[in-house]
């Protein structure tokens, strides 16, 4: 199944992963930018929230993250410690695809909570992790979790090489370095890998038992392509938190169904308790859509929320309201999705414009005393 309005909790990546991780929107739990290597090396998303993957570990299934983390630098952050059985990657935004190396000049490739250096490409060696632990997992319930950094800066294809190096950082490419070409060729190589891994669970006649579901955490920057919406990564506009989602589970999800739910990430949280029958531990802000994947309902309606850098909105149906600037308390504007998902042509609503404008600010007040990390 397709959705054709699925939307990451955040237009960066921490945010959407804390969101993603906790069932909940991530200024909740402290996380609402980027935990960046150069100013946020002791905070992180705490050890005391509730993870999709404590839940699913207290319930039998063996867990697993191979790939990126960026939900905190300090080793008591790990995925380790954050139920996940298994964790092989780097707890930074991006490194080097070669060296490993982050962009404050770190080391940064882990198996658990201990630095370990592995050789290869990080597409490559996230899905070598992803085919072994199924394997080794193949006859009990499992989740597995595979953030990819394909295609994050560095610009790096399977074929490039190295840009950082531990003697002395270096944090740009050559000058005439084809960024579409290694665009491209680190799709590729991430598409391959998502090909490996959907083979290994027909191998293993794994594929009637398993929900699997890809998506984006964030939408393209100016080097890829959000169609014809507007803005890029880090946009509050459709640009940069609308972006592909695709699920599959056969025999379940009907084939070649396209959906235009409004999905979150958050939605995944109790999404997958549902599918494994397993009650939520307490109140989620995300709502299980396993009812549209299985084509039996629509989602009930609701209103949801970004917060993104300097812009804000409230998403209620096909009405979006837009607060753009550092200026919470500014008018913003009214957008109609249904026929403008561009957001090119605001709309004179005073009836959904104060309706949409009192939820958000209900909402905006709801989580400032939590501390924000980033």
């Amino acid at each position: 199944m397709r959705f054709t309005d699925y939307h990451s909790n955040g237009a960066v990546c921490s945010p959407t992963r804390a969101a993603l991780m906790t069932g909940l929107y991530q200024q909740r739990v402290g996380i609402s930018g980027v935990v960046t290597a150069k100013r946020h090396r002791d905070v992180g998303l705490a050890v005391g929230e509730t993870t999709i993957a404590e839940v699913l570990s207290e319930n039998g299934y063996a867990t697993a993250l191979f790939g990126k983390w960026h939900l905190g630098y300090d080793p008591k952050f790990n995925p380790v410690h954050q139920g996940f059985d298994e964790f092989a990657g780097f707890i930074s935004g991006n490194v080097d695809f070669f060296s490993h190396i982050d962009q404050e000049g770190h080391k940064d490739w882990w198996h658990g909570d201990k630095p370990t250096p592995e050789e290869g490409y990080v597409t490559h060696l996230i899905t070598r992790h992803g085919l072994r632990f199924i394997e080794e997992n193949k006859d009990r319930p499992f989740f597995l979790y595979l953030p990819h950094l394909s295609p994050h800066y560095p610009y790096q294809g399977p074929d490039d090489q190295p840009i950082r190096s531990a003697d002395g950082v270096r944090i740009s490419a050559a000058p005439d370095m084809d960024i579409p070409r290694a665009y491209r060729d680190m799709m590729v190589a991430l598409d391959k890998g998502v090909g490996e891994i959907m083979a290994a669970l027909d191998k293993h006649g794994l594929a009637e038992r398993t929900l699997v579901i890809f998506c984006s955490d964030n939408g393209a920057s100016q080097h890829g392509s959000n169609g014809p919406l507007r803005g890029h990564k880090g946009s509050i506009h459709e640009g940069g938190h609308r972006v592909p989602m695709i699920a599959r589970w056969p025999g379940v999800i009907p084939a070649d169904k396209v959906s235009d739910a409004t999905a979150l990430g958050m939605d995944f949280f109790p999404t997958l308790l549902d599918a494994a029958g397993i009650k939520a531990p307490g109140k989620l802000d995300g709502t299980s859509i396993l009812p549209v994947l299985r084509a039996e309902a629509d989602l009930p309606e609701r209103t949801v929320f970004w917060n993104v850098g300097k812009g804000a909105a409230a998403r209620r149906g096909p009405w979006k309201l837009v607060i753009e600037g550092g200026d919470r308390k500014a008018a913003g504007s009214v957008y109609h999705l249904g026929d403008d998902p561009a957001e090119e042509r605001p709309v004179e609503n005073p009836e959904v414009h104060q309706r949409l404008r009192k939820e958000l600010d209900a909402w905006l007040e709801s989580w400032q005393d939590v501390r924000q990390h980033s």
